[in-house]
């Protein structure tokens, strides 16, 4: 597990062996929260769509805040919330076995030694402040408290663009509309990076929050990837939670075309060493570190590396992860493509 210089994130590395696991999202968010009722205020249920995604009236920045299931074609169904006004969309993917309840809760700052809880200045709530906003379960994700998401379970192991193509098809049955930041953390960036690259999305920015990314392939060590892999594989079984599939993902995100044009994009990094400990080849923090430099030069990305957090930055910096999202949310506004300030 990490070994962070404070308590994030080993407090959420004892509490919840389901969700983002070491193994699988390198170690964030395990909690002994049961599971949440939305917040006061916001509606609850279903919303009927139609099949292509139809929803009468009005477009998604004027919808207002909703939260419930919406039905993929196949019947199954799947959990969103949406919050906010404004343009572009913002759309929240966290990591392996996360909920989108991992962008409504946070560290007490109070004491960081608690498990993360609901908060107002936590990462979706602020950034519905200033835009639209929408997270999803997807399949085979958990609830802080272990909870299993209402989400319908798929066969698993599942890959990014098994992520990619459920994250078309839940903004199509919520009617929600373009143009989009996708922000992903750590695995969800895997599904927002290929997502953005295959063009049938109208993608205007993108937010990478301790990301994984095809370069762990190039900066692990043979025996610390393949190490990574045999603990992922040892996570597959009959309850059908998450495991991402990185081999065939990295093979499709490489094999997929190249952004059309460089975007708007941040690339948040933990700066508190954690590790995967996987392999003989000594200590995963530098592989790590390196992979999300490259993440950056990739994606012509303003690198943010002084988050003051461990590998959960959304539980731990809401604001650090906030703040890069606005900025994004801004560029995209002006037309701008920099790095950003």
């Amino acid at each position: 597990m990490p070994a962070p210089r404070r308590a994030p994130p080993s407090h959420t590395a004892a509490r919840r062996p389901r969700r983002l696991a070491p193994a699988v999202a390198a170690a964030v968010a395990l909690s002994a929260l049961p599971a949440l009722a939305a917040p006061p205020g916001l509606a609850t249920g279903v919303r009927t769509v139609t099949r292509d995604g139809t929803d009468p009236p009005g477009d998604s920045a004027s919808r207002g805040d909703f939260a419930g299931t919406v039905s993929l074609p196949g019947g199954r169904r799947v959990h969103v919330e949406c919050r906010g006004t404004g343009t572009p969309t913002v759309v929240l993917v966290s990591g392996a076995r996360g909920a989108a309840d991992e962008w409504t809760h946070a560290v007490d700052p109070a004491r960081p030694e608690a498990a993360p809880t609901p908060r107002s200045s936590a990462v979706l709530p602020t950034v519905a402040s200033f835009t639209r906003v929408c997270a999803y379960d997807r399949p085979g994700t958990t609830r802080f408290g272990d909870g299993p998401s209402p989400t319908t379970a798929v066969p698993q192991p599942t890959t990014a663009a098994d992520g990619a193509a459920d994250l078309r098809a839940v903004l199509a049955a919520a009617g929600e509309h373009g143009p989009y930041v996708l922000v992903g953390a750590s695995w969800g960036a895997m599904i927002t990076v290929l997502a953005a690259r295959t063009g049938d999305l109208r993608v205007a920015g993108l937010v990478t929050v301790d990301g994984a990314s095809t370069h762990l392939r190039d900066t692990l060590t043979p025996a610390q990837w393949s190490g990574w892999m045999n603990k992922i594989d040892a996570m597959k079984g009959p309850e059908g939670l998450e495991v991402p599939d990185y081999p065939a993902s990295v093979a499709e995100i490489r094999s997929a075309p190249p952004l059309a044009r460089p975007l708007p994009a941040a690339v948040l990094s933990s700066d508190e060493p954690w590790d995967l400990r996987v392999g003989d080849g000594g200590s995963t923090w530098p592989a790590w570190s390196a992979a999300q430099k490259r993440l950056a030069a990739e994606l012509h990305a303003r690198h943010v590396d002084d988050t003051h957090s461990g590998h959960g930055i959304a539980v731990e910096q809401p604001r650090a992860v906030a703040d890069a999202v606005r900025d994004v949310v801004d560029r995209v506004r002006g037309g701008t493509q920099g790095p950003g300030r």
